[in-house]
């Protein structure tokens, strides 16, 4: 392999977002020995977990020119994973017994996220780091042929800036820019429609017919949230694999894909079942934006596939300068941010190399052709997950899993960078909890306790205040 050109040392580095991505990236970063800056729009760490109250205008998000709204978290919103496992690697998501104002179940909500990732900053001094309130508004190659990068920033004040770095890390995440589905006959339907990025209360739904398309996790959580006041319920799903009809809301019911819809109210499943209702609420996925970046054609994004990109990360053309963290979806968010930023950070120091560009394409050539021959869509590109768990790729044969799997995802970036890879209690964890009760899992789970306790040996080994097993 090919040393990266900027190899040996510490480098300035550019992290863009302070979300729970930027801010293991910075960490890592610095603990390489690099000169971070990382650029904040909101006032304060956690992006995505910040929650609020404020929805777009645009309830579709169509308008290019609307006022954005970062946030999609609504205010019942509880992970859907136990703690123990969302954590970073060495700084454990545990309970704080010695606060009474912290979320202590295993399945906490929103606002204990954004505690812990507030934690993390002042356990591991990150803000120090941070330009808060400021808006990047382009990223691009400071000059043609260098290899040093340009980020152009402005302030909460209006004041704009430019700074030179050797490398930028992207950490802006992926849930802002919202999909729609497309529905023969929308257009005349005169319902009310919003995307489940604008979701936050039930209220609205009040004794109303909802209909939610998806029965991924954000549709499976907002459907039950909003049949607690809604006449009705219909979920719209691909796939029934996991869904059964809810044992506990009797008013909500599930059905095939839509097949179209009337400007009378009507709304027509697969099945050739009706249903007049009187909402829609699209909980139908997000994009991949990256609205400043500009790489010259070298990265784009095309049907939700961002690339070319290595493993998830480098483009080959502009590597090690830009990379990626977070674009996978479908896994341990946390640790992949933890595991990708450690890559990152010692591929820009040197003492982990790339293989050459060339070597690097071939690799991203055979994969995206692999995926072509097993007919998986370009924008499920960035799945991490195994076939077993997921509908849409049920039909994958076990030999093939290694395209999708995280285990294999995560095993083979520790070994690039001589890190530890995923614990087998984490993991065993994770496929437990994605085999879910939708309606009780959160509160009536059966977990291995065996699983528990060795999460709980492993955190000994770290600092976290007063580290108190749940079970």
């Amino acid at each position: 392999m090919t040393p990266p050109p900027n190899s040996i040392g510490s480098r300035n580095v550019a992290v863009i977002g302070a979300g729970a991505a930027g801010l293991v990236a910075a960490r890592e970063l610095r603990r390489e020995g690099h000169t971070v800056t990382a650029y904040e729009r909101q006032k304060q760490v956690g992006g995505l977990w910040v929650y609020t109250p404020n929805v777009e205008p645009d309830s579709l998000n169509i308008d290019p020119d609307r006022t954005i709204v970062h946030s999609s978290i609504y205010q019942s919103l509880r992970t859907n994973l136990p703690r123990e496992c969302m954590g970073y690697s060495d700084f454990p998501f545990v309970t704080r017994p010695d606060d009474e104002s912290r979320d202590p179940r295993r399945y906490p909500d929103h606002r204990e996220v954004m505690r812990y990732l507030q934690d993390f900053a002042k356990e591991f001094e990150i803000e120090e780091m941070i330009r808060f309130e400021t808006e990047v508004l382009r990223v691009e190659p400071a000059a043609e042929n260098s290899r040093e990068w340009r980020v152009q920033f402005r302030s909460s004040n209006g004041v704009t800036g430019e700074d030179i770095f050797d490398a930028v890390v992207v950490c802006n995440g992926h849930f802002t820019e919202p999909r729609l589905a497309h529905i023969p006959g929308i257009e005349s339907w005169t319902g009310k429609q919003i995307h489940s990025h604008n979701y936050r209360v039930p209220d609205p739904f009040k004794d109303q017919v909802v209909i939610v398309i998806g029965n991924q996790s954000s549709g499976s959580d907002i459907s039950r949230d909003i049949a607690t006041l809604a006449k009705e319920v219909h979920i719209a799903a691909k796939s029934d694999a996991y869904e059964n009809e809810s044992s506990i809301y009797s008013n909500l019911h599930i059905h095939p894909t839509i097949d179209r819809v009337y400007s009378d109210g009507s709304v027509v499943f697969q099945d050739g079942k009706v249903v007049f209702a009187d909402a829609i609420v699209h909980c139908t996925g997000y994009k991949y934006c990256f609205p400043f970046l500009e790489t010259n054609g070298y990265v784009t994004v095309e049907d939700n596939r961002v690339g070319p990109l290595y493993k998830h990360v480098f483009p080959p053309a502009l590597a090690p300068g830009l990379s990626f963290i977070g674009l996978p979806s479908m896994a341990l968010q946390f640790f992949m941010f933890e595991i990708q930023s450690k890559w990152v950070a010692s591929v820009i120091s040197g003492p982990v190399n790339l293989p050459s560009e060339d070597k690097m394409m071939e690799d991203v050539i055979a994969f995206y052709a692999k995926l072509k021959s097993l007919g998986i869509p370009k924008r499920f590109t960035h799945f991490l997950t195994d076939p077993q768990w997921t509908p849409m790729f049920e039909k994958l044969k076990p030999h093939e899993a290694v395209l999708i799997s995280q285990s294999e995802y995560f095993n083979w970036i520790a070994e690039q960078c001589g890190c530890s890879s995923i614990e087998r209690w984490r993991e065993e964890q994770y496929n437990i909890a994605i085999k879910k009760d939708e309606d009780t899992f959160r509160d009536d789970w059966d977990d291995d306790d065996q699983l528990i306790q060795e999460a709980y040996r492993d955190f000994a080994k770290f600092k976290p205040t007063k580290v108190c097993c749940s079970t």
